[in-house]
């Protein structure tokens, strides 16, 4: 059977008004209501992809108005909660098996 594999592309502006491209790879919704989304840059040239440490980025989504932003989370003890949990999902997500 062939696993499909769909991925949302996400752009943000940064607030230099600098249009950015990400693949969201994870989303969650903690039980306070809080939503946040693990993503990866997108990158058009082959080096920039070789310069980049390869670190998700994980925002916090806000909705306000009407519109959706995505922020940094300044809380650290918030941050270290979330990235954890993301770390776990991803780690299930792409387990895999090693061939002895």
């Amino acid at each position: 059977m062939e696993d499909n594999y769909d991925f949302d592309i996400i752009s943000v502006t940064d607030d230099d008004g600098t249009e950015h491209q990400f693949e969201e790879i994870d989303r969650i919704e903690t039980d306070d209501g809080n939503r946040y989304v693990a993503l990866l840059p997108i990158f058009e040239e082959s080096e920039e992809m070789l310069e980049d440490d390869g670190d998700v980025i994980i925002l916090k989504v806000l909705e306000k108005n009407g519109e959706t932003f995505l922020i940094q989370i300044e809380d650290e003890e918030e941050f270290t909660e979330i990235s954890e949990i993301f770390e776990e999902r991803l780690e299930n997500l792409f387990e895999y098996e090693e061939e002895e």
